[in-house]
């Protein structure tokens, strides 16, 4: 396992963006207990996002924000910082990302003499997020000067088939849709595509401005990953899926045991 404090000091010479990583961890999950600290091919899943993340060129510093003094020396283990302890107010089911990450900021803003350019959130539910994908979406955010890069995912059903049944259970809203479609052949529909939870960058500036990740589309890029790197981790049988991925190779472990 990767030991020490911070990021790599060889990427030092080579940083593009000074950013900084924070993993958020909270302690309690109801979907799947003790869910961050889940191992999948002998590493946590805070393991997976700490360790990508050191290998990331980008990576000026490495924290991790929870509450949980086991995840916080988990963390640890795998070469991420705990410089603080989340408020129990921010650990909660219904506490807002926004102000787990604006908690975070302030405090490096507060407490160190450290700036930054940009944000880069990682959640452990999704572990799959590798240097190269941290680094591809900085490169993104220069090329289209984008406030914000969100990793994506394509969509295996498009939107056009998809919608509420009304109280009585009919399609209506969805056939509405089919019927409004100018193509008969839904493979020549356009690829959609949604979150996939991997990564979130965000300049700093504009965070601190707006609170808000979200806030101008226009300025919101999406990064593409393979579905493969895209797992998300909810449900019990999310992790099973996740597992299964890792023991058949659809994952190459490579990118963090290497």
């Amino acid at each position: 396992m990767l030991q020490g404090r911070g990021c790599r000091a060889v990427h030092l010479l080579s940083l593009l963006v000074r950013t900084l990583f924070l993993i958020t961890a909270r302690g309690g999950s109801k979907g799947v207990p003790r869910k961050n600290l889940r191992e999948l091919g002998g590493i946590s899943l805070t393991g997976f996002k700490a360790i990508s993340a050191l290998k990331s060129k980008n990576c000026t510093r490495l924290i991790v924000s929870t509450d949980s003094p086991e995840i916080q020396e988990n963390a640890r283990r795998y070469g991420a910082e705990a410089p603080f302890t989340r408020p129990t107010e921010l650990a909660t089911d219904t506490a807002k990302t926004v102000d787990v990450i604006a908690h975070a900021m302030e405090w490096i803003e507060t407490n160190t003499i450290e700036r930054y350019d940009a944000l880069m959130l990682l959640e452990p539910a999704s572990p799959f997020a590798r240097a190269l994908d941290y680094d591809a979406a900085v490169e993104l955010m220069l090329a289209r000067d984008a406030d914000v890069v969100v990793g994506v995912r394509p969509v295996e059903v498009n939107s056009v088939f998809v919608g509420p049944l009304d109280e009585q259970g009919r399609m209506s809203s969805i056939i509405d849709k089919m019927k409004q479609r100018t193509t008969a052949r839904r493979q020549d529909l356009p690829q959609e595509f949604t979150m996939n939870a991997a990564l979130y960058l965000m300049k700093w500036g504009y965070f601190k401005e707006h609170r808000d990740i979200y806030y101008d589309g226009g300025a919101t890029y999406g990064y593409v990953m393979p579905a493969e790197y895209s797992v998300e981790i909810d449900t019990l049988m999310d992790l099973r899926r996740a597992e299964f991925m890792v023991e058949k190779g659809y994952v190459d472990l490579s990118h963090w045991k290497d």
